[in-house]
């Protein structure tokens, strides 16, 4: 499957955006982010698989002033396949309220819906340790 120009920008600002509504708290506009069946998979992070719009949105309620103050995305790869399939795997910077920082991967899987670019499933993977560990 190739992806037009066009596509790949709506596709990264799609990822751009989720740091906006959150950082912002437009939670009743995850619509525009995410599929009504999104999974968002926070497990590794200690959340869990969240299955749908509404638990996202009340996850982040929940976290209340545990959230970031500041979501910044970056280093995006848009890859699409044969079968049909995309998939971005980006960056994310969290800046606390308190000033800590920390960085995830954001695996995201990607639809084409009739009401442009969504989310469909999303996965959080938390770095903690340089070169994901690799030693030699």
């Amino acid at each position: 499957m190739a992806l037009s120009p066009d596509d790949r920008a709506a596709i990264v600002e799609l990822i751009s955006l989720h740091g906006h509504l959150f950082d912002d708290g437009d939670l009743d506009r995850l619509d525009v982010l995410f599929t009504p069946s999104v999974v968002y998979d926070v497990s590794e992070l200690g959340g869990g698989a969240l299955h749908g719009i509404a638990a996202i949105r009340e996850a982040a309620l929940g976290l209340g002033q545990g959230n970031p103050v500041g979501h910044h995305v970056t280093n995006v790869v848009v890859t699409a396949h044969d079968d049909g399939t995309v998939e971005v795997r980006s960056k994310g910077i969290g800046v606390n309220a308190d000033g800590s920082v920390g960085t995830v991967t954001y695996d995201d899987t990607v639809v084409d819906t009739d009401a442009g670019w969504r989310i469909s499933h999303r996965r959080v993977v938390p770095r903690r340790v340089p070169l994901n560990g690799r030693r030699s």
